[in-house]
């Protein structure tokens, strides 16, 4: 069977720390190999006194059976330096691997080698010290390495949905300032999220689920005394998804919609900003929080938290996390439903 990659992040972080953690875990045990610093990992597990033991490997062929044993794929290169260099520091070396690792393991998964990516935090500060100036984060990597792979965009292309629980939400814009959200609110932009939020649903076993979708202004606008994006923009994409077949609703005060959502009255909420949606996940279920990318032609889960600099190396990072973002690309595997835009 095809094994899951699960990618470290950043060398420096908690990336290594969680992932010992998990790995030790009797529920995240299965067919499973690592991309990141073997060194780093078996540092880590020896001062936890964890059992799981990480070997290197070439390739994904004839991986280990003894779940105590962890293969390690490791990109071309000399990466010894990274042994050296104290954690929780910004740095462009784990700037490099950090992209290097999400590389290989897309070029992996595109190649049919794995059924899927549950990726580990990274830090855009070391990959922009890197030379990586295109790249955001782990999404804008594997939207390139999808583009040059296959030969056709993807740039934008990948949706983001957070997740905790029953809660789930997809975002219009999402690292925009604050000032130019409204600017960035068009119908044809959250048309299709809308639409990519439904196909989300399928690839989650959850066809013609309830989506909702959130105002922007408080009280929903008040009928446009405290801003018209409501009129101008939401409702006429909501009704143009609705003439398309798709279960949406919106738009509806963003102070309630989150709490109908969570009981059950929507599977989705389409969020307008970052801070709308990710408030709303964290304050839900802040360690069990996860997310996935959607409609790439890979399956990518991820942990939903940062490199947390303050606690690396200290044995005091918490893996739920990855445990929820482990558990969700398997049953992704399992639903064999994932929708490409």
């Amino acid at each position: 069977m095809k094994p899951l990659l699960l990618i470290v992040g950043d060398p420096l972080s908690i990336g290594p720390e969680i992932t010992v953690k998990a790995l030790a875990r009797p529920e995240a045990q299965g067919p499973l190999a690592v991309i990141g610093p073997v060194n780093i990992l078996n540092r880590t597990a020896e001062t936890l006194g964890l059992k799981p033991r990480f070997i290197r490997v070439d390739s994904l062929e004839h991986l280990p059976s003894n779940p105590q044993v962890i293969p390690v794929l490791e990109p071309p290169g000399d990466w010894s330096g990274l042994d050296a260099l104290p954690m929780g520091r910004v740095h462009p070396l784990a700037g490099k691997a950090s992209v290097e690792y999400v590389v290989l393991g897309a070029r992996l998964a595109l190649a049919g080698l794995a059924q899927a990516l549950v990726t580990g935090p990274i830090n855009k500060e070391s990959v922009q010290q890197a030379g990586y100036h295109q790249f955001i984060g782990n999404t804008e990597i594997l939207e390139q390495v999808c583009a040059e792979t296959l030969g056709r965009p993807f740039a934008g292309k990948c949706l983001t949905m957070l997740i905790s629980g029953g809660l789930r939400v997809a975002h219009v814009t999402r690292h925009v300032a604050f000032r130019d959200i409204s600017a960035k609110l068009t119908v044809d932009k959250l048309l299709e999220v809308i639409r990519l939020t439904a196909l989300g649903m399928v690839s989650l076993g959850l066809p013609g689920a309830a989506i909702a979708v959130a105002g922007l202004n408080p009280h929903n606008g008040d009928g446009g005394l405290m801003g018209d994006e409501e009129s101008r923009v939401i409702a006429p994409a909501v009704a143009q998804a609705q003439a398309e077949g798709l279960k949406v609703e919106g738009p509806l005060p963003a102070d309630s919609v989150f709490h109908f959502a969570i009981r059950g009255a929507y599977q989705a909420v389409v969020a307008l900003y970052h801070d709308q949606g990710h408030i709303a996940i964290k304050t839900h279920g802040f360690e069990q929080s996860y997310s996935v990318s959607l409609a790439l032609p890979i399956i990518r889960t991820s942990v939903d938290h940062g490199t947390a600099f303050n606690i690396a190396g200290q044995g005091l990072a918490n893996e739920t996390s990855l445990m929820e973002a482990l558990a969700a690309a398997r049953h992704i595997v399992a639903v064999n439903q994932w929708q490409v835009a």
